[in-house]
């Protein structure tokens, strides 16, 4: 067998490298996701607003709408796995 051939194939049975596994790659993403909620955050306190209701112009409105909205759906999916969960056992 030549040379490149098993090389290549050395290379196929050692596990990949991923870009997103190694540890400064994912601190980077949550970075780079803190500082977009930042410039949004303070983007919102700069534009203007074309509201219709008073409390959607309330600073950050949005971002705690979203946020209750998102554990609201945690809570509600807690409750609906206590009712429709069934035993280890059921398809036994």
């Amino acid at each position: 067998m030549p040379d490149s051939v098993e090389n290549e194939e050395k290379e196929d049975k050692e596990e990949k490298d991923y870009w997103l596994e190694r540890p400064g790659n994912l601190n980077k993403i949550i970075y780079g996701l803190f500082a977009a909620c930042a410039f949004f955050a303070l983007l919102d306190l700069v534009l203007p607003r074309h509201s219709v209701f008073a409390f959607e112009a309330w600073p950050a409105f949005y971002a705690w709408y979203g946020f209750i909205g998102c554990v609201g759906l945690v809570l509600v999916a807690k409750v609906m796995r206590l009712v429709l969960m069934r035993g280890e056992d059921y398809y036994d």
